[in-house]
């Protein structure tokens, strides 16, 4: 039997509640972008009584925010080093601790504000690849900057296998805080608190153009016009010519998955012992962890040079699990997918205003804990509270000369990195 091309956190019986509505003449907010930030923006700006319309361009769910991996781990890419480097040393910390605050708060959502998310702090396991890689976590577990400390536990070769049963990692850390989320359910989630709040949103409605007019803006759809008095761009992933300034800035990434046959607790849980997200220090990444029941293994990573399919990638995508887990070989996979994640030339997340239009985008592949924390940020700032201020606010936004939106450097870049995985550099 051939894989399903469908996320798997799709086709368990969830209902996504999305009622129709028309399309209303005149809003005061509105977002371009169903995923998320927008989500979370939307509840904001409603709560403040504004009314605020929410255009998804498919289905919810359609975008990367009901396709990621679900792991949550502290998501600042840069060093501590290189944003002092940037910015200065003051304005770097600022900025790890907002890291550390959008991981606060998604663990307040999944835990306190909304119970059914999935939400597992099973923690994980970072497999290093040679031992020179392993040299290095020691050197940097053991000289982390004060007061943004980690927990990690460095994990020597042989003793690794408590976390994982595979003879393919030279040891690794392990960092217990770290966690996991059903992405499916966090979205419905994030759509009943911006409904309860009084969004409306629209599936099937994409943006056709923004155009700027007295108060505010004409966003045109298929469905016709709609003037709003405010902006959003939150289409991180999946931003196109609505807007050319903003689609230079992103670069989309395919991210592919697949997911196992459904294998039973006890033998994923020999596999994985204790039920943790798995990466590794290899340039082309992947991540790998059960599903939340438990029952298969979710894994994912860069299976292509240039975009394709997601079927097509399932063979690849398979012999990239088996390389860390022979005792998949004979294992048949059941789902295949793809979502598309932005990032940036910096690699850091933005949100800011742009001619007026507000955006937020940029995750980077991290975007589950910082697009909901982003996304109620944003949603403030477009209210005017101070509360809504970030150590992120209208950064320098780079580009690329000859970078209009289609990342023509990726393939050569992925085989420069598989060459280099393959001599252990």
């Amino acid at each position: 039997m051939s894989a399903m091309a469908k996320p798997y956190w799709q086709d368990r019986g969830l209902k996504v509640d999305v009622p129709r509505a028309a399309l209303p003449a005149r809003v005061d907010v509105l977002i371009i972008g169903g995923g998320y930030t927008g989500l979370s923006a939307a509840r904001e700006t409603a709560s403040a009584s504004a009314s605020t319309l929410v255009l998804e361009a498919g289905a919810l769910g359609a975008g990367c925010s009901g396709r990621n991996g679900g792991q949550v781990a502290y998501s600042i890419k840069p060093s501590l080093a290189t944003l002092t480097s940037r910015h200065g040393a003051d304005k770097a910390f600022a900025i790890c601790q907002e890291g550390r605050a959008a991981l606060d708060y998604l663990k307040w959502l999944a835990t306190e504000e909304c119970h059914d998310c999935g939400w597992r702090q099973d923690g994980l396991f970072y497999g290093a690849h040679t031992p020179r890689h392993f040299a290095a976590m020691v050197r940097e577990a053991a000289d982390q900057p004060p007061g943004l400390a980690q927990n990690i536990v460095v994990v020597p070769k042989g003793e690794h296998k408590r976390e994982i049963d595979t003879d393919f990692y030279h040891g690794g850390c392990l960092y217990p805080d770290d966690a996991s989320v059903d992405p499916m359910r966090l979205l419905l989630a994030l759509l009943h608190r911006a409904q309860v709040a009084g969004a409306t949103v629209l599936e099937h409605c994409p943006a056709l153009s923004i155009k700027p007019r007295a108060e505010g803006f004409e966003v045109t759809t298929p469905q016709g016009p709609v003037r709003a008095g405010k902006v959003l761009i939150a289409t991180n992933g999946y931003s196109g010519p609505v807007s050319s300034w903003h689609r230079r800035r992103v670069i989309p990434i395919g991210s592919y998955q697949i997911a196992t046959e459904a294998l039973g607790v006890d033998k994923v849980r020999a596999l994985i012992p204790n039920g943790r997200n798995i990466v590794d220090s290899r340039r082309v990444v992947v991540y790998y962890r059960p599903s939340t029941d438990g029952e298969r293994i979710i894994f994912g990573g860069r299976a292509a040079l240039s975009e394709q399919d997601p079927a097509a990638c399932t063979p690849r995508l398979k012999a990239m699990l088996t390389q860390v887990l022979p005792q998949l070989n004979e294992t048949r996979i059941e789902y295949t997918w793809v979502g598309w994640v932005a990032y940036t030339f910096d690699t850091m997340p933005h949100l800011g205003q742009h001619e007026g239009v507000y955006y937020c985008m940029g995750y980077c592949g991290q975007g589950v804990p910082t697009a909901p924390y982003f996304g109620r940020r944003i949603g403030q700032q477009m209210m005017g509270r101070s509360e809504g201020r970030t150590a992120l606010d209208n950064l320098p936004f780079p580009t690329r000369p000859y970078y209009f939106g289609t990342p023509w450097f990726l393939a050569p870049s992925v085989f420069a990195y598989r060459m280099m995985d393959l001599m252990g550099i």
